[in-house]
């Protein structure tokens, strides 16, 4: 039997095969140090979290910085020069798709006054890239424009054409009928003035096959007599003809944009507003510096939008001192509007033009109403 080898103090602990007494600290420092390299792995996975902050600041009738253009150009009627600045805002967003943000960019966004923390699917939906995303936003910022045209043309009282058109297929049922760009002018012989009237007379005619007649660019006298199908709607039973719609316009005068890479619908009525600024005599703001963001349709009807707050500080950062918000953003405004700058509410494009009227001859914008 051999006899165990006393243990000498001099040597480091657990060089004998006998286990030292700190052989329970060991045991804790390593799972401290596991849990703590488990940690750092998990901070630096992607998360399902987007951050809004505030973007760059565009005056609309100014030059777009990066190439020199102007924001809003006009050609076949005479334009104005205006000492006002009409600024439509933009923010930037983090995440989603294939570019997501992991926990310390969320945490720090956390505590940022000046950032938003939002679920990815309040933004973009779980089955579209980021590639599709930004697709979209383009796609949504030329309807956008579009629609400022008509708005700001109706306000002005100028008169133009407005079509229905075929924008995409939902269904294979007209695919081979239809074409994209086609403009839907008559039904059955009588004009299509609107989607109200289009469903009504797609209802009235049931499954039955009709004649539709579309204006196609390529077709000489712009018109074409086709024949489409019609099914009923597996959820409502209203008639469709299996086609996604936009709006298409003939516009008297010849409105560009010069602004690049900046996607989306936000600044329709911003976009509306310089519009009317250059075509009509004078400054529309006086020598004020106004901000403001909304979705516009063509009847001048102002809707919300995403990321007000980071916009609130994009147009106090820029220097402007009165910020229309559409009237459906104000349970967003509460709160969150930095010091100095007045928040109009604004539901139409002929009251936020009627504001600022006011505000050029004097009027205080305090005095306005709020969302507060």
């Amino acid at each position: 039997m051999h006899e165990r080898e006393p243990q000498d103090s001099t040597k480091a602990p657990g060089e004998f095969g006998q286990a030292p007494q700190g052989s329970k600290g060991i045991k804790r420092t390593s799972a401290g140090v596991l849990a703590l390299l488990l940690i750092g792995i998990m901070m630096f996975l992607p998360t399902n979290f987007m951050i809004r902050s505030p973007g760059p600041v565009f005056n609309t009738l100014g030059k777009d910085a990066d190439n020199g253009k102007d924001v809003i150009s006009i050609e076949g009627e005479k334009t104005y020069p205006s000492q006002s600045e009409l600024d439509l805002l933009t923010i930037y967003v983090q995440g989603g798709g294939q570019n997501r943000v992991t926990i310390p960019v969320v945490l720090e966004a956390l505590i940022n006054p000046d950032k938003d923390v939002v679920p990815e699917e309040t933004i973009i939906s779980h089955d579209t890239s980021s590639q599709q995303q930004s697709e979209q936003n383009d796609q949504m910022m030329t309807s956008s424009q579009d629609q400022a045209i008509a708005a700001a043309l109706t306000e002005l009282g100028y008169d133009f054409k407005t079509w229905l058109a075929v924008a995409d297929f939902s269904t294979e049922t007209n695919s081979k009928t239809l074409e994209k760009g086609d403009c839907l002018l008559k039904y059955n012989g009588q004009n299509i003035s609107s989607l109200e009237v289009l469903k009504k007379s797609l209802n009235a005619n049931g499954d039955k096959a009709a004649e539709l007649t579309v204006g196609r660019k390529d077709q000489q006298g712009n018109y074409k007599d086709v024949v489409v199908s019609v099914k009923a709607d597996d959820v409502d039973g209203e008639r469709q003809l299996g086609i996604y719609l936009t709006t298409e316009h003939q516009f008297p005068i010849d409105v560009e944009f010069g602004l690049q890479n900046v996607g989306g619908p936000s600044a329709g009525m911003m976009f509306a507003l310089g519009i009317i600024d250059r075509l009509t005599e004078g400054s529309l703001a006086g020598d004020h510096h106004v901000a403001g963001t909304g979705e516009i349709s063509a009847d001048g009807t102002v809707g919300p939008i995403g990321g007000i707050a980071q916009k609130m500080v994009a147009a106090k950062n820029a220097g402007a001192t009165v910020f229309l918000a559409p009237a459906d953003n104000c349970s967003d405004v509460v709160g969150r509007v930095p010091d100095g700058l007045n928040v109009l509410k604004i539901s139409t494009l002929s009251q936020a033009r009627t504001a600022l009227t006011k505000i050029a001859d004097g009027e205080d914008p305090a005095s306005f109403e709020t969302c507060e």
